[in-house]
């Protein structure tokens, strides 16, 4: 019987932890459900605070925070050095992933603020997990998504974007800001 009832609590558990990490999923092609999330100001934003633009949106485990600084290096220069990325009709921006962390907001605060002046970007918080649920985020990583003017997901990535990607997704919101 004790044997029974721990099976059924791991299947349980284990259901429970798959749905977490699930949740529904973003396609690529559908248009990304809405949301809305604060700074560290307490300033409410949406997608539809940046009208016209390409998205690119970094979901963030505070925990990962340094995982894709290579590319959005990349992307930096392709907007701020090289010009190749119109800056009129794109924003790349950062959601915090607070719920997957240990760290005290305090310190989430520092690290995103010092991410918000290195990238010269705007920095979100989501405090309830809202895009693990509604977009399928994975918990504890790094995600990218691309979004078109129209907030259509046209790319998402989860994890460690390698430099191979880089150009690729760098000619892609230029097509992308052309249209």
């Amino acid at each position: 019987m004790k044997k029974a009832i721990f099976s059924l609590f791991l299947i349980l558990a284990t259901v429970s932890y798959l749905y977490g990490q699930t949740g529904t999923k973003l396609e690529i092609g559908q248009k990304a459900p809405a949301w809305v999330f604060t700074d560290a100001d307490k300033k409410e934003f949406s997608m539809d605070s940046w009208p016209g633009k390409v998205l690119q949106i970094n979901y963030v485990d505070p925990d990962e925070s340094d995982l894709n600084d290579p590319f959005n290096d990349a992307i930096d220069k392709a907007t701020d050095v090289d010009k190749r990325i119109n800056k009129d009709f794109f924003k790349g921006f950062g959601i915090v992933d607070t719920k997957s962390t240990w760290k005290p907001n305090g310190l989430i605060r520092m690290i995103a603020g010092n991410k918000a002046k290195k990238y010269d970007t705007t920095i979100l918080f989501d405090y309830d997990g809202v895009l693990q649920r509604d977009w399928g985020m994975p918990k504890d990583s790094y995600s990218v998504v691309i979004v078109d003017k129209n907030r259509v997901v046209r790319a998402v990535y989860k994890g460690l974007i390698p430099e191979s990607e880089h150009e690729k997704i760098i000619q892609l919101i230029i097509e992308l800001t052309k249209e």
